[in-house]
């Protein structure tokens, strides 16, 4: 897995809003830093406003920078699965657009072979009673969300949103991953 100049791998994931993927993966051992975006459509430098229409074709996305002697690539595909619903097209909860979808984003073929792995799993697993419809794709252009998308859910706890879909998230990943969280 190619490893960027300051020595962090980096992975990319679709998984329904944007500032509950970086809410739980924030809290996670050997992720770095985090990075909100766009990524898997086809307009240039796209704006929240126009994501959000649906009518771009991206998706919104977590850009993870991790330290890979810390967590692994799998690590975080197992976190990717548990906290989202990986069977609804289009959708987390009542985020519904093809901007939610869920979807892996590769940054090279080692990601793309270990993520073909972890979706066949997922199906195996029994834990879905309706089939998995995570994507993958290898990641293309991205394009970094607005600065006021960075760390939402800690900046905003008693939000609406943040208290009724985020923080139920947040709680459901600190047990089932307690051994994996940030001291």
């Amino acid at each position: 897995m190619d490893k960027m100049k300051d020595g962090l791998s980096q992975a990319t994931f679709g998984a329904g809003c944007f500032w509950c993927v970086e809410a739980i993966f924030k809290r996670l051992e050997g992720v770095m830093h985090l990075e909100p975006g766009y990524t898997g459509g086809h307009i240039k430098n796209p704006a929240y406003r126009e994501v959000c229409t649906g009518r771009t074709g991206h998706a919104e996305v977590i850009r993870v920078h991790f330290d890979s002697e810390m967590v692994s690539y799998s690590d975080l595909l197992e976190v990717f699965f548990a906290t989202h619903d990986p069977t609804t097209l289009n959708r987390q909860g009542n985020d519904v657009g093809t901007q939610y979808r869920s979807e892996i984003f590769a940054h090279d073929e080692s990601q793309f072979g270990l993520a073909q792995l972890a979706i066949e799993a997922a199906e195996a697993s029994g834990d879905w009673s309706d089939p998995i419809v995570t994507q993958l794709s290898i990641l293309g252009d991205y394009y970094p969300a607005e600065d006021y998308h960075k760390d939402y859910f800690d900046e905003n706890p008693n939000q609406g949103y943040c208290r009724m879909v985020i923080q139920p998230k947040v709680k459901k990943f600190e047990k089932l991953f307690r051994d994996k969280l940030k001291a």
